[in-house]
Protein backbone atom coordinates (compact mmCIF):
# COMPACT_ATOMS: atom_id res chain seq x y z
CA UNK A 1 0.00 0.00 0.00
CA UNK A 2 1.46 3.39 -0.44
CA UNK A 3 1.11 5.95 2.17
CA UNK A 4 -2.05 7.75 0.60
CA UNK A 5 -3.55 4.19 0.99
CA UNK A 6 -2.29 3.67 4.37
CA UNK A 7 -3.46 6.87 5.79
CA UNK A 8 -7.06 6.04 3.97
CA UNK A 9 -6.96 2.82 5.78
CA UNK A 10 -5.77 4.41 9.58
CA UNK A 11 -8.69 6.59 8.93
CA UNK A 12 -11.22 4.26 8.37
CA UNK A 13 -10.14 2.57 11.57
CA UNK A 14 -9.94 4.89 13.76
CA UNK A 15 -13.68 6.51 12.49
CA UNK A 16 -15.33 2.82 12.57
CA UNK A 17 -13.76 2.82 16.57
CA UNK A 18 -15.12 5.96 17.32
CA UNK A 19 -18.42 4.85 15.75
CA UNK A 20 -18.40 2.21 18.08
CA UNK A 21 -17.95 4.71 21.05
CA UNK A 22 -20.25 6.94 20.08
CA UNK A 23 -22.57 3.78 19.66
CA UNK A 24 -22.00 2.51 23.48
CA UNK A 25 -22.64 6.25 24.70
CA UNK A 26 -25.94 6.69 22.96
CA UNK A 27 -27.25 3.29 25.13
CA UNK A 28 -25.36 4.96 28.03
CA UNK A 29 -26.95 6.53 31.34
CA UNK A 30 -27.00 10.09 30.59
CA UNK A 31 -24.23 10.66 33.74
CA UNK A 32 -21.63 8.42 31.95
CA UNK A 33 -22.64 10.87 28.75
CA UNK A 34 -21.77 13.73 30.42
CA UNK A 35 -18.24 11.64 32.14
CA UNK A 36 -17.48 11.15 28.49
CA UNK A 37 -18.38 13.96 26.76
CA UNK A 38 -14.40 15.48 26.61
CA UNK A 39 -13.29 11.78 25.69
CA UNK A 40 -15.35 12.54 22.75
CA UNK A 41 -14.43 15.74 22.10
CA UNK A 42 -11.47 14.66 22.07
CA UNK A 43 -11.20 11.27 19.90
CA UNK A 44 -13.63 13.68 17.36
CA UNK A 45 -10.29 15.77 16.70
CA UNK A 46 -8.16 13.25 16.13
CA UNK A 47 -9.99 11.53 13.71
CA UNK A 48 -10.42 15.11 11.85
CA UNK A 49 -6.81 15.67 12.11
CA UNK A 50 -5.89 12.75 10.39
CA UNK A 51 -8.36 13.40 7.90
CA UNK A 52 -6.54 16.55 7.28
CA UNK A 53 -3.50 15.61 7.25
CA UNK A 54 -1.68 12.84 6.40
CA UNK A 55 1.07 11.22 8.51
CA UNK A 56 4.19 9.08 7.14
CA UNK A 57 4.00 5.12 6.23
CA UNK A 58 5.95 3.84 9.09
CA UNK A 59 3.41 5.54 11.74
CA UNK A 60 0.65 4.60 9.82
CA UNK A 61 1.24 0.48 9.83
CA UNK A 62 2.36 0.91 13.45
CA UNK A 63 -0.89 2.02 14.30
CA UNK A 64 -2.80 0.04 12.30
CA UNK A 65 -1.33 -2.93 14.24
CA UNK A 66 -2.95 -1.59 17.81
CA UNK A 67 -6.25 -3.43 18.30
CA UNK A 68 -7.82 0.25 19.42
CA UNK A 69 -5.27 2.69 17.90
CA UNK A 70 -7.77 5.80 18.90
CA UNK A 71 -8.10 4.68 22.30
CA UNK A 72 -4.60 4.90 22.74
CA UNK A 73 -4.20 7.94 20.70
CA UNK A 74 -6.80 9.74 23.45
CA UNK A 75 -4.79 7.84 26.66
CA UNK A 76 -1.52 9.57 24.89
CA UNK A 77 -3.23 12.71 24.27
CA UNK A 78 -4.50 12.97 28.22
CA UNK A 79 -1.31 11.89 29.78
CA UNK A 80 0.99 14.79 27.30
CA UNK A 81 1.21 19.00 28.47
CA UNK A 82 -1.05 20.50 26.79
CA UNK A 83 -1.89 24.20 26.12
CA UNK A 84 -5.24 24.20 26.45
CA UNK A 85 -6.12 26.03 29.41
CA UNK A 86 -3.44 28.67 28.65
CA UNK A 87 -5.13 29.01 25.37
CA UNK A 88 -8.36 29.41 26.98
CA UNK A 89 -6.66 32.19 29.73
CA UNK A 90 -5.61 33.89 26.65
CA UNK A 91 -9.18 33.85 25.10
CA UNK A 92 -10.14 35.33 28.23
CA UNK A 93 -7.84 38.02 28.19
CA UNK A 94 -7.84 39.00 24.56
CA UNK A 95 -12.04 39.13 24.92
CA UNK A 96 -12.12 40.96 28.47
CA UNK A 97 -9.28 43.47 26.59
CA UNK A 98 -11.53 43.77 23.73
CA UNK A 99 -14.86 44.58 26.13
CA UNK A 100 -12.93 47.24 27.42
CA UNK A 101 -12.00 49.07 24.26
CA UNK A 102 -15.31 49.26 23.20
CA UNK A 103 -16.87 50.58 26.09
CA UNK A 104 -13.99 53.31 26.65
CA UNK A 105 -14.76 53.85 22.72
CA UNK A 106 -18.42 54.12 23.30
CA UNK A 107 -17.86 56.61 26.57
CA UNK A 108 -15.72 58.69 24.65
CA UNK A 109 -18.53 59.30 21.24
CA UNK A 110 -20.87 59.76 23.73
CA UNK A 111 -19.32 63.03 25.68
Amino acid sequence: MNNEQLNASLYNKLNSELQDFIHELQISPSESVIEQAYELIIKEDIVMALECDNIDSAKCRALLKEKNPLQKLFEEWEHSESRHMEEIRDCIERHAGDLIKKNSRHRSEAR
